[in-house]
């Protein structure tokens, strides 16, 4: 590999994301990474995890997480890679997650995947009994003392009612809330995520980010910064701070790729850490050109991996909003809606965005026709 002496990868990594493994034993609608499981022979041992460098903080996600049977030997050795490391989950295998956290206590943490009330989050994950086993992980562990947890939904038309309940919810078991919005990739394998009552999930997010802007923790007034980041997303409009994916963050596939994010049509490896080293992969040219894709990106995704370190770096602009909303309150506007999504939220033009979703499920072909004017 010949080394680029005019990388323009920082020197110091921000933010990485383990992606351990693709198998799930969930049934997301608006995921389809268990149609296409790796195998458990394919996925990279501790051995590559070794190779990865120093970073602030670190995302441990799949597929679940609790499928790999070497959960707790990952865990071992990414602790030494990062100031921080927080595990995503569906939250399904309870007593998995109970024993982790009885070794590691907290020097990890854990969001799980919760969809909305017990009814919604089911149907939504295709996980009967689902909400009770992540009620159930996130009481055990709060009653262990564990800090870093709570739980997080991606708001869609089929949960968006639940929004204000759910985060009343965390409130009163004293957990994280986290929030994220459909989106369509490669890692997704979706390219038919669409939402018709963005009205609905926007109302859920004016109130969330309302009521955080009144709490007295900082943390939570950049939270609900972040929120109406999600609103400025849904509406389609250009995100408000700079993606810098493969600048100073990445993701890790279970096949050891290294990828700028996980937002991108398809994936666009910068190396392999299964035979190259860190070093090598992060001063490439694949690396440069990829950290050109993402500089041209139009995907304008919003997502608190990469968001998350952008608010750290560039405070003032949240700053800014948080004071002209916050002192003295002032009501959270919606920004005007684009007439396209950067992603396809929107639909296909004169189809709304259920119509759309058969329309690819049933007649791809006519959808294809449909978007570029053919008859």
């Amino acid at each position: 590999m010949t080394r680029d002496s005019n990388c323009t990868g920082d020197k110091y990594v921000r933010f990485g994301s383990v992606i351990s493994t693709y198998r799930c034993n969930a049934r997301c609608n608006m995921c389809n990474i268990w149609r296409f499981p790796t195998r458990a022979a394919d996925e990279v041992g501790v051995e590559v995890y070794q190779k990865l460098p120093q970073m602030r903080a670190l995302n441990l996600t799949g597929g679940e997480v609790f499928l790999r049977s070497d959960v707790d030997d990952i865990v071992t050795v990414l602790k030494t890679k990062a100031r921080r490391i927080v595990i995503s989950s569906n939250g399904w295998f309870v007593d998995r997650t109970l024993r982790l956290f009885e070794k590691h206590g907290n020097s990890i943490g854990i969001r799980i995947s919760i969809e909305g009330l017990s009814h919604a989050n089911d149907r939504i994950r295709g996980m009967p009994r689902g909400f009770d086993n992540a009620i159930r992980i996130l009481t055990a562990l709060h009653g262990m003392g564990i800090k870093d947890i709570g739980f997080g939904l991606t708001i869609q038309d089929a949960n968006a009612q639940d929004v204000k309940d759910l985060y009343q919810l965390a409130k009163m078991m004293d957990v994280e809330f986290a929030t994220a919005a459909l989106h369509n990739s490669f890692y997704f394998h979706k390219q038919d995520n669409r939402i018709d009552s963005s009205q609905d999930a926007i109302a859920a997010l004016q109130e969330l980010a309302a009521d955080l802007l009144r709490s007295r923790r900082p943390k939570d007034w950049f939270r609900a910064y972040f929120n109406y980041g999600l609103i400025n997303y849904l509406q389609g409009r250009e995100r408000l701070l700079p993606c810098r994916m493969a600048h100073d963050a990445f993701f890790l596939e279970p096949n050891g790729d290294v990828l700028p994010c996980n937002g991108m049509d398809e994936p666009m490896p910068l190396g392999n850490l299964r035979v190259q080293s860190w070093d090598e992969i992060w001063h490439s040219r694949a690396a440069e050109r990829a950290r050109q894709s993402v500089r041209n990106c139009g995907k304008q995704c919003w997502m608190m991996g990469s968001v998350g370190q952008e608010i750290k770096k560039h405070p003032v602009e949240p700053l800014k909003w948080i004071i002209a909303h916050k002192w003295p309150p002032r009501k959270i506007e919606s920004p005007p809606k684009e007439n396209r999504h950067p992603h396809s939220l929107f639909g296909v033009d004169g189809l709304s965005a259920k119509q759309t979703m058969q329309l690819i499920q049933i007649r791809p072909a006519s959808l294809e026709a449909k978007a570029s004017g053919a008859p």
